[in-house]
């Protein structure tokens, strides 16, 4: 039996990771990714009962200890947080993640200091690269997280050197590891780097705008997988070393997919800071604009989805800030209801982390066949009678197509431009995350229905029915 034993655990890693793989592949399609997600929660399953059965496992009271409290927080936590609030909820597991990694190296670290054995070359170097790794993870998520949660404002926060400043700690972080290649028992040293990678993770999510937390919050993601990883170098473990691998480089090409969504490179993502133009700025450059603003009232926008042959919503933040995904599905049945064909245009980044406008639709159990994404959607824009704009703004900015000088010229958009009809559900003409005017409201074809989504889509879904 004892001979089985090592063999039996590898063996159940081989199924968990098999597990994990088949997850994801699931997580890529709406309609299977609940399935994904099971599937791969039960290969995480396996690995924890396999790891607890390796005989280098010895304090199973406080491994259950603490178990039983991660569950039960874990629980609470998936009963109690609203889907609008799932990207803060992301971000602090993210976070937990890398501070996890990081402790393995710490503990590790602390042990082998305390005996007598030497630290080999490539347990030091993957205890350092995990420090790195997870302590910048760590620091960054929860300050992502603050400033989605609003506790810090979500504009980006720079000052003179900032740059300069993080290459210098950088460079501190280099030459304490260096030191500590060459000296591994330093106790001093290795704290001074954790503090410094600590530090890291803050300066590294400072200057990034709250536009920008899609691709933030995936690469995140990712460096919590790659720490994942490099601590199961430091404890040679098999399973942490694949679960990692998969978490990096799936989040590392999530995080692709939304830079290109956005016509942007990570580094200008994480350095250009852009977004500095307040939101509240809009104003200010929506009223020096000349041309004209169309708007209606519920009734008159209830008149042209009523007598549409076909409707396409598209979702933005405001809807999510708004909680407004059940009004939504209503009015979309009601519509359904009177032969109007329905369909959901999503675009990559609208919201607040990558799915989100996926997650919210799905909660208000809206159907999967009828969310399409943006490659497939816009060559339908010209067939649909009316494009109903639901909180989103730079995403629908044909200045995008036209304008060369526009700092968000060459995104992709959503092009509603192209409906027939477009009707724009906004509180105001305030500009977007880029702080630019939006062209869509003043096209000839475009009406502004001016307040709150949810209250807006409720007044809509009362006057269909009057129809």
């Amino acid at each position: 039996m004892s001979d089985f034993l090592p063999t039996g655990i590898q063996l159940t890693y081989l199924v968990a990771a098999s597990l994990f793989i088949l997850g994801l592949k699931k997580l890529g399609s709406p309609a299977t990714a609940r399935n994904g997600n099971l599937v791969a929660a039960v290969g995480m399953l396996l690995a924890i009962i396999a790891t607890m059965l390796d005989q280098q496992v010895l304090n199973y009271e406080m491994i259950l200890v603490g178990l039983s409290i991660g569950s039960v927080i874990g629980a609470v936590v998936a009963y109690k947080v609203q889907m609008t609030e799932m990207p803060q909820m992301v971000g602090l597991l993210n976070g937990l993640g890398g501070a996890s990694s990081a402790l393995i190296a710490v503990a590790e670290f602390s042990r082998l200091l305390g005996s007598s054995q030497p630290i080999p070359l490539h347990v030091n170097i993957s205890m350092l690269l995990d420090v790195l790794i997870g302590g910048v993870t760590l620091t960054g998520s929860f300050l992502a997280f603050a400033k989605l949660q609003g506790l810090v404002s979500g504009t980006p926060i720079t000052f003179p050197l900032q740059q300069p400043f993080n290459l210098f700690l950088l460079g501190t972080y280099i030459a304490g590891s260096a030191y500590l290649i060459m000296s591994p028992d330093s106790l001093p040293i290795f704290l001074a780097v954790v503090a410094v990678s600590l530090v890291l993770g803050v300066m590294f999510v400072l200057p990034i705008g709250g536009g920008d937390m899609p691709v933030v919050i995936s690469l995140l993601n990712s460096l919590s997988g790659v720490a994942a990883a490099a601590a199961g170098f430091v404890v040679m473990n098999n399973m942490l070393i694949i679960a990692g691998a998969l978490v990096g480089a799936s989040g590392l090409i999530l995080t692709e997919i939304m830079c290109k969504a956005m016509n942007r490179s990570l580094f200008s993502v994480l350095f250009s800071a852009f977004g500095s133009v307040s939101t509240a700025t809009g104003d200010a450059v929506a009223g020096a604009s000349n041309q004209t603003v169309r708007s209606i009232d519920p009734e008159e926008g209830a008149m042209m989805l009523g007598y549409a042959r076909s409707v396409v919503i598209v979702p933005g933040y405001g809807m999510a800030v708004a909680q407004a995904q059940h009004s939504v599905r209503e009015l979309a049945d009601q519509l359904e209801r009177m032969g109007v064909d329905i369909k959901y245009a999503i675009h990559p980044v609208a919201g607040r982390m990558p799915g989100h406008m996926n997650v919210l639709l799905a909660e208000a159990n809206v159907a999967y066949t009828q969310l399409y994404d943006m490659d497939d959607i816009n060559p339908q824009f010209q067939q649909a009678d009316v494009a109903l704009v639901i909180g989103a703004n730079d995403v629908v900015n044909p200045a995008a197509r036209n304008d060369t000088n526009s700092p968000i010229y060459g995104m992709p958009i959503l092009e509603v431009d192209r409906a027939k009809q477009t009707i724009v559900i906004k509180r105001g003409m305030s500009a977007g995350f880029a702080g630019v005017d939006n062209e869509l409201f003043y096209k000839d074809n475009t009406t502004m229905l001016f307040g709150s989504a949810k209250d807006m889509v409720a007044k809509l879904v009362s006057e269909v029915k009057q129809l």
